[in-house]
């Protein structure tokens, strides 16, 4: 029975530029490279496939998912090209396909962790990096996460964690297809141990130089994660691929590829959900939210925050909550709301305040009292375009920041000197900024990340107001000088 036009598959269809006879081809030959010697795909099935939404069987769909993927340089997923099944429905019929910000069975959300991740990594060794998907709202996100971040498994009560083997091998590109086995203790303990080292690594030297390794290790992991495990160590292991998709989502924001970070970022969501940890769920959708204010959209953002607010549930440390505090507070300071800023980074500081030392899951610590005073420098600093009372504070913090900031974080030291000599400007201290600015364009030289130079440019901007001061003119010019000739990755 016809599904009816499959927009989807029209749409990026029409982007390649090929004919119907074209794609079938290609699909008969990657398929016979693969071994698939049985496909017979030709241009009357691809006008079914466009017009009356059929779906082809396996292995077509991931081979047109690879072909998409090198066609337009972006990931394509099978998802992207509306070939997902429906889902059976209590009754026996048949629901709408799961969106991919939905509540999915550990099987499927394996399967789709492993296909994005595996279509990644073959744009990295191809050279093609661009944008996975177009960059979706933040309401877009926040509202079907709403439900389903807060409800429990309608039969049980808790958590789905249970895992089954998928029918079908992961949707991986079919010219480079490798399939993991199931994993035990020491392999999953190893596994959170290079979590460790990543994020450490990110630390210290942005995004740009591991993130192809961290994606690798995601993509194995979701392998893994198709094979049924014990429920301890299902939740264990899904804990892990929560952690490497918010690293390879920060990662991906890191560089400047926008629409990849937020697909990683529901992935982790995912993840966590599988994994029963609501608070790390929520951490995922922060850094989501920090995104959206990033790249100007803090309304968006604020969406966000909501629903990481009502998924983490009461046994969230007070320190988790305080970083949520501090996002909210950046997304005001950006909207100019000034008491609603102050207001929110108070809350922020009694949180941190009613922390009792507890270790908490290695994600927490890195918001320490440093990043603490890091975000709240931030906030003052951005609220100060609207507000230039805010800027006195926004020096306080970030010289709390500097002070407190412990080695392995140059990173946010950078953007603590950043901070502090953009507050300078804005306060008419600009003597004062030099000494900050000058740290900074040396740090940024080393570190392989595109919000270095975004927050860069944006300091660069408010020297301009001095521009008349002969050490700001030369400031300027080595700033022009060492910031990259290459345009950033385009948002869509």
């Amino acid at each position: 029975m016809s599904r009816g036009p499959n927009t989807r598959f029209a749409d990026l269809f029409a982007l390649t530029g090929w004919s119907k006879g074209e794609l079938a081809r290609m699909v008969n030959r990657r398929g016979a490279a693969a071994g698939e010697q049985q496909l017979s795909t030709d241009t009357t099935r691809v006008r079914r496939w466009i017009e009356r939404g059929e779906i082809p069987r396996d292995p077509v769909p991931r081979v047109l998912a690879a072909l998409f993927t090198e066609r337009l340089g972006r990931v394509v997923t099978t998802e992207d090209l509306g070939f997902q099944r429906h889902r059976q429905t209590g009754s026996g019929g048949t629901s709408d396909p799961a969106p991919s910000t939905g509540s999915l069975e550990p099987s499927r959300a394996a399967e789709a962790l492993t296909e994005f991740t595996g279509m990644d990594l073959m744009l990295n060794r191809r050279g093609l990096m661009g944008a996975s998907t177009l960059l979706v709202a933040g309401s877009a996100i926040a509202e079907p996460l709403y439900q389903w971040m807060t409800e429990k498994n309608a039969a049980t009560g808790q958590d789905s964690v249970a895992l089954v083997r998928s029918p079908g091998a992961a949707a991986l590109p079919a010219s480079d297809f490798y399939e993991a086995g199931p994993v035990g203790l020491d392999e999953v303990e190893a596994l959170e141990t290079s979590v460790d080292v990543f994020r450490a690594w990110d630390a210290r030297r942005g995004g740009g130089l591991q993130r192809k390794a961290v994606v690798g290790q995601l993509n194995e992991v979701g392998g893994m994660l198709t094979y049924p495990h014990p429920p301890a160590l299902s939740r264990r292991l899904w804990s892990v691929a929560a952690n490497l998709a918010v690293l390879a989502g920060w990662m991906s924001h890191d560089v400047g590829l926008e629409p990849t970070a937020q697909r990683y970022f529901v992935e982790a969501v995912n993840a966590a959900r599988q994994a029963g940890d609501r608070p790390r769920a929520g951490e995922a959708l922060s850094r989501a939210a920090r995104q959206m204010v990033h790249l100007g959209r803090p309304g968006e953002a604020l969406d966000l925050v909501r629903v990481a607010d009502s998924s983490t549930g009461e046994p969230t440390l007070p320190r988790t909550r305080a970083m949520l505090r501090t996002v909210e507070a950046w997304a005001h300071a950006s909207m100019g709301h000034s008491q609603a800023t102050r207001r929110t980074l108070g809350e922020a500081e009694d949180l941190f305040a009613q922390d009792r030392g507890e270790p908490g899951p290695s994600w927490l610590q890195f918001f320490d009292r440093a990043d603490l005073h890091g975000m709240e420098a931030l906030a003052y600093r951005t609220l100060a375009d609207h507000d230039s009372a805010a800027a006195p504070l926004a020096q306080f913090h970030a010289q709390q920041a500097i002070a407190l900031r412990g080695g392995g974080h140059d990173r946010s030291a950078l953007f603590d000197h950043l901070s502090m000599a953009s507050a300078c400007y804005l306060a008419n201290q600009p003597d004062e900024a030099q000494v900050f600015a000058r740290m900074a364009l040396r740090s940024t030289q080393q570190m392989s990340s595109h919000r270095t130079w975004v927050r860069l440019r944006e300091m660069y901007r408010l020297a301009g107001r001095y521009e008349q001061i002969g050490e700001v003119r030369d400031l300027r010019a080595e700033i022009r000088k060492a910031l990259p000739q290459s345009p950033p990755p385009s948002v869509v």
